[in-house]
């Protein structure tokens, strides 16, 4: 399922926002991205996000905004101190008198570093970062939460919709048989009257038995029904799989495609083909399923 959480976490040192965006995805895939400051914590960030999350693509970024007295830079003595000469040897060379401006100095190039965090401001970093993680993912999980209970209300209703085709499947199945019986006999009695001949009962019989065990589809219409009942009691487990769910819409299909091919009846292909159907886009929600 998809999903995409924002969090945002404080501290003395500044501020760490996380954005974590996932989409649906048969294995994990954790693409994290941080900034420089958070760049020595992005192994055990992704660490973190990969034992909250176990399925799909994840786009993870960080983002670390110091606060006022943490990006306070260093000067630069060394560089400061080279600017000043190169000054005086200007002023040397050219002569005159005039002063050296120590605050146009500070605003070369490399006269202020940067600050960056110390060993001990990591661990500090590593807790914001945790829980501004946390955040994040909280707001995916009540995403997909929402959206998985939208997707149970379909599922379920599809589950109806096959049932009741597959029942009335069971109730039509009967019927191929003798109708098969009525047709065979009927041809038989045409071709023999117009020949003036009779024909034996028994050979109507043994052909009719024939068909009717190619066409038995009682056992299909069973582990059918069987399957639906599994993937219902699946659905409403507390730890609902995907995967398994979309193994047994594969096999709930291979069963209809099997009664499909072996009951010839235009009213039970129809009752197929809507089963079919219901089973693709239950295969399409399941497939979202972590």
């Amino acid at each position: 399922m998809t999903g995409q959480g924002l969090g945002r976490s404080e501290g003395e040192i500044g501020a760490i926002t996380v954005e974590i965006r996932s989409v649906n995805q048969r294995g994990l895939k954790i693409s994290p991205r941080l900034s420089d400051a958070l760049s020595p914590l992005e192994t055990r960030f992704e660490q973190w996000v990969r034992s909250r999350i176990q399925r799909g693509t994840v786009h993870a970024n960080a983002m670390f905004s110091p606060s006022a007295m943490a990006a306070q830079g260093e000067i630069n003595i060394a560089a400061v101190s080279a600017y000043a000469m190169q000054l005086r040897r200007i002023q040397e060379t050219i002569g005159g008198d005039f002063s050296i401006d120590l605050t146009g100095l500070l605003q070369l190039p490399g006269s202020v570093v940067s600050g960056s965090p110390r060993a001990w401001d990591l661990e500090i970093l590593w807790l914001l970062l945790v829980e501004a993680t946390d955040q994040a993912i909280d707001a995916i999980d009540a995403m997909r939460l929402a959206e998985g209970e939208a997707m149970a209300v379909q599922l379920r209703l599809e589950s109806t919709s096959i049932q009741e085709n597959l029942d009335a499947i069971a109730m039509l199945a009967p019927r191929v048989v003798e109708s098969y019986r009525q047709r065979l006999e009927s041809k038989i009695r045409r071709v023999m009257d117009e020949h003036g001949l009779e024909f034996s009962a028994s050979d109507l019989l043994r052909d009719v038995q024939l068909y009717a065990d190619r066409s038995d589809i009682s056992e299909e219409i069973t582990r059918l029904g069987s399957h639906l009942n599994m993937f219902s009691q699946t659905l409403r487990g507390s730890e609902a799989s995907g995967r398994k769910l979309d193994f047994i819409v594969q096999e709930m299909l291979r069963e209809t495609n099997t009664i499909g091919s072996k009951a010839s009846d235009a009213e039970i292909s129809t009752r197929v083909v809507d089963i079919k159907c219901a089973l693709e886009r239950m295969r399409e929600l399941v497939q979202n399923i972590q």
